[in-house]
Parts: structure tokens; sequence; C-alpha cells
């Protein structure tokens, strides 16, 4: 009987490099949310993937970028901390995009972690043969990586290849999380990060990154319906008019969207009710941010 084998596994790399969708796309099921626009993850995420012989555990990182405010000081340390015991690492590249001043840093940071690197060039469906060469010849020059590896984490292409490389480097372990669980991270904050997705996309350039949620409330009614009270904070009263729309039709659509990806993971029908406030600049406010779960 062969033994079980288990590990934590940290993914990082530049804003949207893809890293939330590789997680999501490796455990089966949407943990971490995902958008075009940059730093839209900003806890550390834990996804769980589970094999009959091992488990492996991603911590999803912020995407690392020159802080501006106390909430950037805290997604830097999110993503510098989780680089330490565990079993590996993973780097992503955008192979749109190439290898940037912000890899490069990143890259510095790697060459000092005692843990096996993986380098991950993504979106190669995306990307020419030629660049996606470029990107490996010049990672190899860097003496950082004991492998490099290309995949499409959006359509899913090499992704098992991929698994099974992390696999490899697992030590002999328990099984930390049952093996039906694909995230530590609370329902509740869950919630609040798909209601925050769907905010984003709809707004796209309108709203800087100045958004947050926090789930007030959740009530489960006669074990048939969430009834779920969430606050989108903003910091200026301008960005409150266009959460809002007009005539509330664009919080009305922010609320049809999220309702149903939320009701697809509690596996009941919800009751969504949204408000908006102004916080002004709580990405600076401690408090705040402790609120809203940055803990």
């Amino acid at each position: 009987m062969s033994s079980f084998k288990s590990g934590f596994v940290t993914v990082v790399g530049s804003p949207n490099a893809g890293k939330s969708t590789l997680i999501n796309t490796m455990v089966g099921q949407k943990i971490s949310i995902v958008s075009e626009r940059a730093q839209t993850t900003r806890n550390r995420i834990m996804g769980v993937l589970t094999r009959k012989d091992y488990q492996i555990v991603f911590i999803d990182t912020p995407g690392i970028t020159t802080p501006k405010n106390k909430l950037g000081d805290y997604m830097l340390k999110v993503a510098y901390d989780s680089l330490n015991e565990v079993e590996a690492v993973l780097f992503l590249v955008d192979s749109t995009i190439g290898i940037g001043e912000k890899d490069l840093a990143i890259i510095k940071k790697l060459k000092s972690v005692k843990a096996p690197v993986i380098a991950v060039i993504n979106k190669t469906d995306a990307s020419s043969v030629d660049a996606v060469d470029t990107i490996i010849e010049a990672l190899k020059g860097m003496d950082c990586f004991d492998e490099i590896l290309k995949v499409s984490a959006k359509y899913g292409d090499r992704v098992p290849k991929l698994e099974k490389h992390i696999a490899s480097y697992l030590p002999e372990g328990p099984m930390y999380y049952p093996e039906d669980m694909v995230t530590d991270m609370p329902e509740r904050v869950i919630c609040g990060e798909l209601i925050r997705e769907k905010a984003l996309k709809l707004l796209r350039q309108e709203i800087p990154h100045g958004i947050g949620v926090g789930i007030d409330k959740m009530e489960l009614r006669d074990d048939q319906i969430y009834d779920i009270w969430a606050t989108i904070y903003c910091e200026r009263d301008g960005h409150k008019g266009i959460i809002i729309g007009k005539q509330g039709s664009m919080l009305k659509q922010i609320g049809t969207d999220a309702r149903r990806e939320i009701e697809w993971l509690l596996g009941t029908k919800v009751n969504l009710k949204l408000w908006v406030k102004v916080k002004p600049d709580w990405r600076n406010n401690i408090s705040v941010m402790h609120e809203l779960g940055y803990e």
C-alpha cells in the first residue's frame, strides 16, 4: 500500500498572471475571484486538491506590486509571507506580456527561497510559440527554477501534467483537510468576494480598486433560502452613484449576477440585499480593513 503524500504550494506572480484562474481550474471549483483587472485577489486563499494518493493545498496570493496604501502593504506582506514553510512555489508568467520589472523583482526574492520553484508560463493559448520559447530561454538563464512548464489555465491545457509535477515534490504526510473540501475560506468571505468580482466586472474602468465588500449578516430561512445582507464600500461620494446606477440599475445587476454564483456555492436559493456606503480612504484604515476580512 502506497503512502499518502501532502503539502502546501504557494502560487505567486505579477498581477493578472492568472494565479486565481489556475487554482480554480486545478481544484475544479471557483474559490478565488477572477477579473481582467489586476490585483483582484486581496487575501491569501487556500485551495485544496485531493486525489487518492495525495493532497495539494494551494495558497493563492495577491499579485505582487508596489504598495500605494496600507491595503497594498498588507497584500505585499501576504504574498511574501506565503513563500515560507511550503513544499513548492509556482511562479506564474503571463506569456502575452513576457517578463517585466515586477517579474524580475519576484524572481530576485525567489532566489532566496528554500523550496523548489516551478516556473509556469501561462496563457499559452493566446501567445505564439516563438514568444513562449523566448520566455523559456530567459527563465533558464536566471538559475532560479527547478522546472519550467507551460499551461493555459483558462482552458486547462497541460494542467494535469503540472499537477503531476507538483505532486512529485510532496513528502509523506496527513490529509490536512477532508477530501470533499476545496477551500478553507469561510462561506461569508467567498460570498463577499463573488459580489466584489461582479462589481469589478460590470463597473470596469468607471471605479478604481477602492471597492470592498462586507457581509453584514447571513441567515438560513426554513432550511430553504439564505438571506444575505451585504455592503459595498467605496471611497468617494461620486463612486456611490455610479455603483448604484440610474434608478438602482447597476446595483441590481451586480446583485443578480452575484446571486447566481452564490446560489451555486451554497446549494440553495439566495435572497441577496445590497447597500452602498462611502468610507473615505478605507484602504488606509486598519479598522475598516479588519471589518472586511483583511486580517
